[in-house]
């Protein structure tokens, strides 16, 4: 019997590295896809090393509608799983921000999201199975100090809650992962200062693959759309809901200590 197939965008480094290895360990051959084609090589030569997968790479800068199209023909073939992890913040103010690095932002974290879920949900549907996991942040969930990279990841898990509610029954189940804090490239990548970080604000990529595995193996209604890892992260969403909109502002304006981000 044929392997199943995981696509899994931005899988160089952090999350979607985690989750790469997971997949190959699982059994899942692998389709990555990312910018930098020296990484993606080096990795796809260590799982199908380390793992036996096979592994396809895409280069491709989802910010680009031509790139974002390529990927979403792989797509249309057919998967088991779509892994929608690449995503970035930006550093500065939003009203001094590069209008086009803005633009970009919303490309990679919206745009591409929509636009390969729906390349995707065909296939699984004729299957009658598969899952996709949208990478959101708890950022999505709590105002946050940055108004794009919060609204965008507010989009993505929206749009995941309703496409679970359009599921149902379908054997496709949808997720909106939304971590805190986590140990990756991401921060440094933007230009966004963490020290003095509380070091119970951090999570490890390893943790947060292993909860979201096995909060998707437990669901099997396909009915908990959003994941939110850590016990700390699930007390400040939870406290989120409960409390007036204002001092979830200021909690969190504390917590990110006004950290300069878009």
């Amino acid at each position: 019997m044929s392997r199943p197939v995981a696509l899994i965008t931005g899988p160089t480094s952090g999350l979607g590295a985690g989750f790469a290895r997971r997949y190959a360990t699982d059994g899942h051959d692998l389709v990555l896809v990312a910018r930098d084609a020296a990484r993606l090589e080096r990795l796809a030569a260590e799982l199908h090393d380390e793992a036996g997968a096979e592994v396809e790479v895409i280069i491709s800068d989802l910010a680009e509608a031509a790139d974002r199209a390529k990927v979403a023909d792989r797509l249309a073939a057919g998967v088991q799983v779509l892994v929608n992890n690449a995503g970035f913040g930006t550093s500065g103010e939003f009203w001094t921000a590069d209008y086009k690095l803005l633009q970009s932002q919303l490309d990679v974290n919206v745009t591409a999201v929509m636009q390969l879920t729906h390349a995707a949900l065909p296939a699984m549907l004729d299957a009658r199975r598969g899952t996709v996991i949208n990478v959101a942040s708890v950022a999505g969930l709590l105002p946050g100090r940055g108004s794009t990279y919060s609204a965008s990841k507010a989009w993505v898990i929206a749009f995941s809650e309703g496409l679970a509610n359009g599921l149902g029954g379908t054997g496709v189940g949808v997720y909106a992962l939304c971590p805190g804090f986590v140990h990756t490239e991401f921060h440094q990548r933007a230009g966004i200062e963490m020290s003095g970080t509380p070091s119970i604000l951090w999570l490890e990529v390893d943790d947060v693959v292993r909860e979201t595995m096995a909060h998707i193996g437990k669901d099997t209604g396909h009915n908990r759309v959003v994941i939110v890892p850590g016990l700390q992260y699930k007390v400040l969403t939870t406290a989120g809901r409960l409390v007036p909109r204002r001092l979830v502002r200021a909690m969190t304006k504390v917590v990110g200590r006004g950290r300069n981000r878009t």
